[in-house]
């Protein structure tokens, strides 16, 4: 976000949505982009893609399609039916004009006219079938698509999403599909018919009078070159397109979650001018889009008009029947009519082939971000957890762990403890495998842990974090976290808690509604939600991040009574601020920098005088009341 000038009235300093989730703040060299653009690409512009053909983006896309060809090979048939209709049209209008209008045949003519109104019924019967069919058929296989990136998402590392802005991956899920839609919702997979209504057109007229189709189509090579100039700029316009709608979503998706930090450091005119930024840009690559859409179009009816204006002046040399010329002319506006809608589903095209190169970029993030490990020798089964030697970055050269090693029995409780940034957390989320190692090893009940599915080995964890995010739905629903929910087994994780009372006294009870983000209940109630689902889950290795961290004093109290029967016959991994909810553990650990620096009981290590007896005597400290 651009800083204020000298003539505002705001402090020269203020602290933007973009400092607080990491992007620099500082100063950018000046040069043609504004400062907020250059913000703006660094955190939200993607990656150039290579440039990509067209048939092998649509290879990609068959596999989503041939489940539903039946629907696509019906609109193609149709469509050919349909052009052979549309050629046969002028030939009777002409039989009609020159055997029954110029030689008064009323029989001829009657009959003629009844053939066009059949075949002119049977195209709009016919055409109905053919946008059905292929739109039905599009409409599912997008579907299909969606589902797939979907599911994609869900089996991505989390590392992945610490560098993708959310508006970004909804874009790839909802816009840039709809743009491959089109393709369907357009008619442009029937542009197999078009072009055989062109030739089936071209071999028409050529028999019926060839110096005058020459005539005809003298104007036809500019349209040619016309398509090809427009067709390079139309692609990276689309392109352009796709990556300002991204931007857009992103932007607006980290804004409305941010609004609470806007409006408190009065970022609201910064806000408006970074949005306004991206929005006149997302403009502009639309406007150059319609620039080539437009001159595309104009110039076909040019050219559609000078061929017709061509056979007329040809009239004057040499002579033609009427019908012959009446045809001609019906035959001409129907060979363009095809040529101006192989253009305009080609500017279609151009946006969809924009859309798949980023959806099938997205799926193809594995096979150069997430390469698979191979699992190590077996371990020791008895213990239920089993760390040797294990560094880890989030950011290649910073390490965050430094050779961590530790087990944990069978029904052990460990606490990991120690000042923030210590790489608490970071060990946690290693055990999930939500990161993998940079080096070193991680067990599970003697098992490396790359060898496990991703569900598999999370199944043996119930977690219970700092910071509660509960999903749109019920109460119940949320304890059952993605399981069908048993709502007697719901409340008796609740009873056992000792927490149902809070919740039944609700309208609807456990099927009371969720908002967004849970913000209808308090944070103690998330917490206790968060608990319920631990137990609801019963998994053998249970972990405790700052689990009471941001509960108030009566919601910490329920939460200690239920504390013991949660740990009962469960290994734990407890990470805590608070040392007084530590002190319980069989055996604590103390980090430093990211380095185990000491273990031991509570006492052993209050008696050790070491970094945790003054981490102790901090904490407690604080929490002494202060003499006025």
């Amino acid at each position: 976000m651009s800083t204020p000038t000298k003539t505002q009235t705001r402090p020269p300093t203020r602290m933007s949505v973009r400092s607080l989730i990491g992007v620099d703040d500082a100063p950018i060299r000046k040069g043609p982009a504004s400062r907020t653009e250059q913000i703006l690409k660094k955190f939200h512009e993607e990656a150039s893609l290579s440039k990509a053909y067209d048939a092998r983006l649509l290879a990609r896309l068959w596999p989503f399609v041939a489940p539903h060809r039946v629907l696509v090979l019906v609109s193609l048939a149709v469509g050919l039916v349909v052009s052979v209709s549309q050629i046969i049209r002028p030939l009777v209008v002409k039989h009609a004009v020159d055997q029954g209008a110029l030689l008064k045949d009323s029989a001829t003519l009657a009959q003629g006219g009844l053939l066009f109104a059949l075949l002119v019924l049977l195209e709009a019967a016919l055409s109905f079938v053919q946008t059905y069919t292929v739109q039905v058929g599009g409409a599912r296989a997008m579907a299909d698509l969606r589902r797939e990136i979907f599911a994609f998402l869900h089996h991505l590392p989390v590392r992945f999403f610490d560098s993708q802005p959310v508006g970004r991956l909804v874009t790839r899920v909802t816009n840039d599909t709809d743009a491959i839609l089109e393709l369907f919702a357009s008619g442009a997979l029937n542009a197999f018919a078009d072009v055989f209504r062109l030739v089936g057109i071209v071999i028409v007229m050529f028999s019926l009078d060839y110096k005058l189709s020459l005539v005809a189509f003298a104007a036809g090579p500019p349209v040619a070159l016309l398509v090809t100039v427009v067709r390079r700029r139309a692609r990276e316009a689309f392109r352009e397109i796709r990556a300002k709608t991204a931007r857009m979503n992103a932007t607006m998706g980290e804004q409305v979650a941010g609004m609470t930090v806007v409006q408190t450091y009065r970022q609201e005119e910064a806000a408006s001018r970074e949005f306004d930024a991206i929005n006149v840009a997302y403009r502009d690559a639309n406007m150059r889009s319609i620039k080539y859409d437009a001159v595309q179009d104009a110039a076909i009816e040019l050219v559609s008009a000078a061929c017709l204006a061509s056979i007329v002046v040809s009239l004057g040399y040499r002579g033609s029947t009427f019908g012959t010329v009446f045809a001609f002319a019906m035959y001409l506006r129907q060979f363009f009519e095809p040529i101006s809608a192989l253009a305009q589903r080609y500017t279609l095209l151009q946006s969809a082939m924009a859309g798949a190169e980023r959806v099938f970029g997205l799926l193809d993030v594995t096979d150069q971000d997430c390469p698979p490990r191979t699992a190590g020798p077996a371990g020791d089964p008895t213990l239920a957890l089993a760390v040797d030697d294990v560094n880890f970055e989030y950011k290649a050269g910073t390490p965050v762990l430094k050779n961590i090693s530790f087990t944990v029995r069978k029904g052990e409780r460990i606490a990991l403890v120690g000042a923030t940034g210590s790489g608490k957390s970071t060990t946690a989320s290693l055990l999930l495998r939500l990161y993998d190692t940079t080096q070193g090893t991680i067990r599970v009940f003697g098992r490396d842990i790359t060898g496990f599915q991703r569900d598999a080995l999370r199944s043996q964890f119930s977690v219970v974090p700092q910071d509660v995010f509960l999903f749109p739905g019920t109460v119940a629903e949320n304890i059952a976290a993605g399981q069908t929910p048993d709502v007697s087994k719901v409340a008796a994780a609740l009873e056992q808690l000792g927490a149902l009372d809070l919740f039944v006294v609700r309208p609807d009870g456990l099927n009371a509604r969720v908002e967004e983000r849970g913000q209808n209940f308090s944070a103690g109630e998330r917490q206790l939600i968060a608990f319920a689902r631990a137990l609801y889950r019963d998994a053998p290795i249970l972990i405790l991040d700052e689990a009471t961290a941001s509960v108030d004093s009566s919601t910490e109290a329920r939460l200690q009574r239920a504390l013991e029967l949660l740990l009962k016959d469960r290994t734990a991994v407890v990470i805590a601020h608070r040392l007084s909810t530590v002190q319980f553990a069989d055996r604590i650990l103390v980090l430093h920098n990211g380095a185990i620096v000491e273990q031991g009981t509570h006492a052993e290590l209050l008696q050790a005088g070491g970094y945790y007896a003054r981490l102790h005597a901090l904490h407690f400290a604080k929490q002494a009341p202060h003499a006025e």
